[in-house]
This record gives structure tokens, C-alpha cells and sequence, in this order.
């Protein structure tokens, strides 16, 4: 991948984007559900980003529909240009991460369980990368809807330390922070790793082979 920028730009040096979204495909490659809002009634959102946003796709539509999966997306969050294009967020020049947004049925699955998934997929401790993907767009992030995803971020996240620690990783670098604004990526990036598009497409995602536990950690952030 291309961005090599170790830094956060400026604000003010951030590129000035555009009004208009960008067009995507109306229909899951996998799931067959939409892309888009308006979601199911009493559906979540949950949006994170572990590094290059193909394989971390991948890791959440394979929970599958029974699990409470409704539908995954890919996009840029976390930055100040409004509705950047793949290009210029690789240029650093964006501030935006490359998120995998997950729309989930909460009677089905938990928030913590997504992160559980989200912890486990990648290497929380690498800074402005992951992998051989380098720059600040493969930081590790979750973008809170509200503060019980705050609470339940920072919980496992907190849960999740000491098991690194044990394992000889430093310390967790995932910025934690409310969303702003999510704008999807262009189409060709949706489900990238699908079957019906590149099954043996570029995946640099991996994980560190330790567990979060996420036992004590409720929906809303409560023990129980």
C-alpha cells in the first residue's frame, strides 16, 4: 500500500476534499444486504480501523448474518476532508484512517464481541501502522457512536492490555474517539476480498495470537 506518512497533518495543510459522496454499489457482494442507511430498526454501528481495510472487512462479514451481522462497509474517519478519495487518503495528507464499519443486530451480538473481534484481528500496538502497511491511515482506531461504545471500547481495551503485556507487546496505541463522520470509500474497495472480486487479493491484516477477554465487559460497558 502506498502512504508511508508517520506524523498527523496539520488541520490546516489537510486536503480540501468535496461536497459530493461517494457513489457505492447499493448491495453487500456477500451478505446481500445495503450498503447504506437507512439500516434495520434497532440495528448498531460500530466503526474501527486495524490497518488496510480489505482483510479487516473480511474479518467481520464472516461472523456471517446468524451471528447478527447485518452488513460491512469500508471508508475514511477519523480526519478532516470531506469525502477524500482512496488517493488522498494514502497522500497523509487527509488525517483519516481506513475504517471497516459494521452494522450489527445487538440481540445477536454485543459491541464488545465486535471489538473482541476488532482486538483479536490485528496488532493494537504499532502506531502509524500495521504490518508492512505504513502511514497514518493504518492506525488503529474505534470511533464511539455514544458513550456506552466509549465505555465498552475502553474497558476491553483495558481488559486487553495486561494480556499483551504478558505476551511481550508494548503498549496498546489505539486513539479512542468520538465518530465525526464516516464517507465511504469508493466502490471497488467494498468487500475488496470477496470471492465475487479478488478472493486471493493483497491481505497484510494479522493478529497477535493472544485473546481479549471481554467476560466481565456488558453492551453498555457494565460488569455482569
Amino acid at each position: 500500500m502506498f502512504g508511508r506518512k508517520a506524523t498527523m497533518v496539520d488541520p490546516a495543510r489537510a486536503l480540501p476534499g468535496r461536497d459530493a459522496p461517494m457513489p457505492v454499489h447499493v448491495e453487500h457482494a456477500v451478505l446481500g444486504t445495503p450498503l447504506t442507511p437507512p439500516y434495520p430498526e434497532g440495528s448498531e454501528i460500530a466503526d474501527v480501523a486495524m490497518g488496510c481495510f480489505w482483510g479487516a472487512e473480511r474479518i467481520f462479514w464472516r461472523l456471517g448474518a446468524e451471528r447478527g451481522i447485518i452488513t460491512t462497509a469500508v471508508g475514511y474517519a477519523g480526519g478532516y476532508t470531506p469525502n477524500p478519495t482512496y488517493e488522498e487518503v494514502c497522500s497523509g495528507l487527509t488525517g483519516h484512517t481506513e475504517v471497516v464499519r459494521v452494522v450489527f443486530d445487538p440481540q445477536r451480538i454485543t459491541y464488545a464481541e465486535i471489538l473482541k473481534a476488532f482486538w483479536e484481528g490485528h496488532d493494537p500496538t504499532q502506531g502509524m501502522r500495521q504490518g508492512n502497511d505504513a502511514g497514518t491511515q493504518y492506525r488503529s482506531a474505534v470511533y464511539h457512536h455514544d458513550e456506552a461504545q466509549r465505555a465498552v471500547s475502553e474497558a476491553t481495551r483495558d481488559g486487553f492490555q495486561p494480556v499483551l503485556t504478558a505476551a511481550g507487546y508494548g503498549p496498546i496505541t489505539t486513539e479512542i474517539a468520538p465518530l465525526k463522520a464516516f464517507y465511504f470509500a469508493e466502490d471497488y474497495h467494498q468487500q475488496y476480498l470477496s470471492d465475487a472480486k479478488n478472493p486471493n487479493g493483497y491481505c497484510g491484516i494479522g493478529g497477535t495470537g493472544t485473546s481479549c477477554p471481554i467476560g466481565v465487559v456488558g453492551s453498555g460497558g457494565a460488569a455482569g
